[in-house]
């Protein structure tokens, strides 16, 4: 018997975990360091889906990391997470595109996802994604980088 509901995994280049009612650690690299406004963009393409509820998330320069949650759809299945990441980072891709005249976006096109298995996990990933900036000595103090995103605590 599976530890998780609905529980499946799939392949691209990377084995996913999918799972109903967990939380998800996602992370993906940048293809170049991002400017203040390239973070601002995406950070604002990832926090605007409806289909997922982000807890915690920072975008570096370098890579994004974040904590988020799955919502379902009105049919009763859950969206799937690559596919909100993916389309965030095209929205943001095409502004940054638009405004660099870049041929590419600046981020690579598959992620890093794992389901946190327990508390210890979840507190370990939400203490290292609200460090980051500050371990890169991008901010003083976490609440000082424009790039970070908090919405609680880990449950």
């Amino acid at each position: 018997m599976s530890r998780w509901q609905n529980f499946k995994i799939w392949r691209g280049r990377l084995p996913h975990w999918r799972a109903d009612e967990v939380t998800y650690y996602v992370t993906f690299r940048h293809r170049r360091e991002l400017n203040e406004v390239e973070v601002n963009h995406l950070l604002r393409a990832l926090l605007k889906p409806t289909r997922w509820d982000v807890s915690t998330l920072c975008v570096l320069p370098c890579a994004t990391e974040l904590l988020c949650t799955i919502k379902h759809s009105p049919n009763g299945e859950a969206y799937e997470l690559s596919d909100i990441v993916e389309k965030a980072k095209q929205k943001a891709g095409k502004e940054i595109i638009k405004k660099s005249g870049e041929k590419w976006p600046p981020f690579y096109t598959e992620s890093f996802d794992r389901i946190i298995r327990d508390e210890a996990e979840m507190e370990e990933k939400w203490q290292a994604i609200l460090a980051s900036a500050v371990d890169l000595e991008l901010a003083k103090e976490p609440e000082d980088y424009a790039g970070l995103y908090v919405s609680g605590a880990p449950a």
